[in-house]
């Protein structure tokens, strides 16, 4: 008997009903963005932070979980149909927070200074801004 595959797109509409919606995905990514880069404010400096930063200090396995998370941002991006040129940018954002997030201490600095998912999330608002604006959410 030969084993069944899994189609990861079944699952997460499994888990996400409403996937297609340009306005569900804005708030899923910036949901998203906000737990990884501003979920915390460091006392005294008013510094935000994130679990970017927070689990990152776990030598490999806080850069690898953190670089799945953003790769989220990324997958949902493709799932927009958002041109591969804006798609490889974010692939690129994330990798350079990746790559030198994995360095001892200077990477945990660099975590802190670089937010690779910020910069995503900015690259999807403007897409869907231009061609989703109907997705437009007023801030307060």
């Amino acid at each position: 008997m030969a084993p069944s595959k899994v189609d990861p797109d079944a699952i997460f509409d499994a888990i996400v009903a409403d996937r297609t919606n340009p306005a569900a995905l804005r708030k899923r990514v910036e949901m998203l963005e906000m737990i990884l880069e501003r979920s915390f404010v460091i006392p005294g400096i008013n510094r935000p932070i994130g679990l970017d930063a927070i689990v990152g200090l776990v030598p490999v396995i806080g850069d690898v979980i953190t670089a799945v998370m953003g790769a989220y941002l990324i997958w949902e991006a493709r799932n927009l149909g958002m041109p591969k040129w804006k798609i490889a940018r974010m692939m690129g954002n994330l990798g350079i927070d990746t790559a030198l997030g994995a360095v001892p201490l200077v990477g945990d600095a660099f975590d802190f200074m670089f937010r690779s998912n910020t910069r995503n999330l900015r690259i999807i608002i403007k897409h869907l801004d231009k061609h989703h604006p109907g997705s437009r959410i007023i801030d307060q």
